[in-house]
């Protein structure tokens, strides 16, 4: 049936149909979306109980390691003499894939309920969100470079216009901020992408290929090609490989984000309307790490070994930077803003480690860390929307007015700065047990991703005592307690599914670990193979 097609393109359909449905019917468009986004969930979760592990995976430069593959031609171009260009829509999945799969799919139904707060615009609000919500699982998908690449690309415009028109005071500074930093990476990406095209060539035409799995085959780089391990090309006077290797890794740090290149994250996430902020700490972070993955440590694996130290230090400055930030603010999003930068710190580390644990653990945080930045700023939108205002100290003994709140918020804050019985604890506990065990990795490492851990628990709890606990006293007096009501049916609708897979990871984190154990110890054994 094509079930990935299916799952990638539902949300396009959909925004055709909302397209062209009169203004008069708007009260449906968020009916149709929230469908669409629940069609999604059901089917990725089709996806994941199909998904076979342990059988025949072949390594993960072989087809074979990917399920649910439909690749058919969609380009075909004569190129005389030098051959044929041939760009084919290629997609499929490993197990790393269908975690991100399942996540992006929950975090965008929790998403398409928030966005039941948007009054102004709708037809255009929820067609740029069902066009983000495909681009989003494309990104995931593709299997051909081209393909990836204007997956990629496709998430820029309609975030651009989701936080330029519904955003807040400062909207078009945040929105351009942010267009400009991620379209500085992805212009760059274009060039090593068309390097990459001519230096691969298919195993089986003879031809120049886009496709993903072909490059992550070193025998498949022609000998005097740009990257070609064996030409020593250089660019600038620094290795080829060397250069594409930065160049795509701060094209998806950007998006992760990494110190010193975070700073367009604050600002977006401060302007952006509740729905876009869940959709950009819950899933676009995840691309990034998802990129350096498949793509940098995939195709360029002697790079990511050589400079794992680097890889591993920069994630160490953004806990900790993260951290401090997040312990300096007054703002409740932007505080959170910050800790999503801590937190996604720890995926660096574990990548960097190249180990088993190290990569799972990585994986397992971007997960995680999808369930609980979307529970967090869906926990800020609620109190936005009553009082508008997000100042820490001007709130205080809420937990008196909203009880129920304040149990959703404690479960976030708790799971988030790392609880045993949470999986944010799985995640980071693996990500730092695979830094002490790579011989690429000094201690000390793992030693300031603990202090991390220790920073976001003082800026958490801190936040809590000051707004939660106390007398009452709201900067709005009388009128801010008639306004901060506890929340209703559809706020706990979207709470309980984040809090209960926070603790069901936690508890059962052979959820995750099961389906990515294949795929890890085929990109483990990959470089290892390097290494030799």
């Amino acid at each position: 049936m094509h079930l990935l097609t299916l799952l990638i393109f539902i949300p396009l359909v959909a925004g055709l149909l909302i397209a062209l449905l009169p203004s008069s019917l708007r009260s449906s468009f968020k009916y149709i979306t929230l469908m669409t986004a629940i069609a999604q969930l059901v089917i990725s979760i089709v996806l994941y109980l199909q998904f076979k592990t342990g059988a025949g995976t072949g390594g993960i430069n072989a087809e074979s390691q990917f399920q649910f593959v439909h690749k058919l031609p969609w380009i075909n171009l004569d190129l005389g003499t030098v051959g044929r260009m041939q760009i084919d829509y290629f997609v499929g999945i490993d197990g790393i894939s269908i975690t991100l799969l399942v996540m992006t799919a929950l975090v965008l139904v929790v998403a398409a309920i928030s966005s039941w707060e948007i009054k102004a615009n709708l037809k255009g609000f929820f067609v740029l969100f069902l066009i983000l919500d495909m681009a989003v699982f494309g990104v995931f998908s593709a299997l051909d470079f081209f393909l990836f690449y204007i997956f990629y690309e496709l998430m820029l415009l309609p975030l651009y216009f989701l936080i330029g028109m519904w955003g807040g005071a400062r909207r078009e500074y945040a929105a351009i901020k942010f267009f400009l930093y991620t379209l500085f990476g992805s212009v760059f990406m274009l060039l090593v992408m068309v390097g990459l095209y001519l230096s691969v060539k298919d195993q089986a035409t003879g031809n120049h290929t886009f496709n993903i799995i072909q490059m992550m085959n070193p025998a498949n780089f022609d000998s005097g090609s740009l990257f070609s391990a064996a030409a020593h090309q250089t660019i600038l006077g620094f290795p080829a490989r060397t250069v594409g290797f930065v160049v795509l890794f701060i094209a998806f740090a950007i998006k992760v984000p990494i110190v010193p290149l975070h700073t367009w994250l604050p600002d977006a996430h401060v302007e952006a309307p509740t729905p876009v902020s869940i959709i950009l700490a819950g899933i676009l972070l995840k691309i990034g790490g998802y990129g350096i993955i498949r793509v940098c440590a995939g195709i360029f694996p002697d790079v990511a070994i050589s400079g794992s130290y680097w890889l591993g230090l920069i994630g160490v400055v953004s806990i900790i930077y993260g951290a401090l930030n997040a312990l300096a603010q007054r703002d409740l999003k932007r505080m959170i803003a910050y800790s999503s930068v801590s937190h996604m710190g720890f995926v660096l580390p574990g990548i960097a480690s190249l180990t088993a644990e190290g990569v799972s653990g990585a994986v397992m945080q971007m997960v995680s860390h999808g369930f609980l930045s979307a529970m967090l700023f869906f926990l800020v939108g609620v109190i936005y929307n009553r009082v508008h205002d997000r100042d820490i100290y001007n709130f205080r003994g809420l937990a008196t007015q909203m009880p129920a709140y304040t149990v959703f918020v404690m479960i976030a804050f708790f799971a988030s700065l790392g609880l045993p019985g949470f999986s944010a604890f799985v995640a980071e506990a693996f990500s730092l047990a695979g830094a002490i065990k790579s011989p690429g990795l000094p201690h000390w490492m793992a030693i300031c991703g603990s202090v991390g851990i220790l920073l976001s628990a003082a800026y958490f709890l801190w936040t809590l005592q000051r707004m939660f606990f106390g007398t009452e006293r709201f900067k709005g007096g009388t009128d801010w307690q008639l306004a901060l009501t506890d929340v209703n049916w559809r706020e706990r609708a979207a709470l309980l599914p984040l809090a209960a897979m926070a603790l069901i990871l936690g508890f059962m984190p052979s959820l995750v670990f099961n389906k990515i154990n294949d795929s890890v110890l085929a990109f483990i054994d990959y470089t290892s193979h390097v290494i030799k």
